[in-house]
């Protein structure tokens, strides 16, 4: 039996990242959540971008967002980051225009390599496309892209990428459909 030593396998972030991590959550503590009006969506685009984002002013991210690295984060026009998103984005994520991702839905862009004993953390992007919709709850993983107006199902767990103009739901995420714009 192979023996695992986890005391070894910490990510090595760099001083500089941490130290951004630390003024991110300050800052995010007492002048990103409290703003929790509709009226305060360019404030806290504005906070986002200090921190290195590139958001679209058009974008919306809701007070109640939790974002790990603002700096690893791309949203175009009318994308939308509802309530109790967790963006975990040790690697990039970009969220396309027209692209809603609701409420308590996870996007995570990192994972352990489980085929090795010391445990590394990957990092892999994340990519949703034009005109895409997270439902509730979902969960989008590391690598995956979502292709141009697919809808991932409420509660679906996507591990692979979805092809455009499809539904996909369940957990592992499976085709259920192909989207048709009336």
């Amino acid at each position: 039996m192979t023996k695992i030593n986890n005391s070894s396998t910490r990510h090595k972030f760099s001083a500089k990242n941490k130290l951004k991590r630390i003024l991110w959550l300050l800052v995010c503590t007492f002048l990103f959540r409290p703003f929790k009006l509709r009226f305060f969506k360019k404030w806290r685009v504005f906070v986002l971008r200090v921190f290195g984002a590139d958001v679209s002013w058009k974008a919306m991210v809701n007070s109640s967002v939790k974002i790990w690295a603002p700096w690893n984060l791309k949203m175009g026009d009318y994308a939308c980051l509802g309530p109790g998103v967790d963006c975990y984005n040790q690697g990039f994520i970009t969220i396309g225009k027209n692209v809603t991702v609701s409420q308590k839905s996870y996007l995570c862009a990192s994972t352990h390599d489980f085929t090795s004993k010391n445990h590394e953390l990957l990092v892999q992007p994340i990519v949703i496309q034009e005109k895409s919709w997270i439902a509730a709850d979902a969960f989008i993983g590391p690598g995956v892209t979502v292709g141009e107006g697919a809808v991932v199902g409420a509660r679906a767990a996507v591990f692979k990428d979805v092809a455009a103009w499809t539904v996909v739901g369940g957990n592992p995420a499976k085709f259920i459909k192909k989207r048709e714009l009336k």
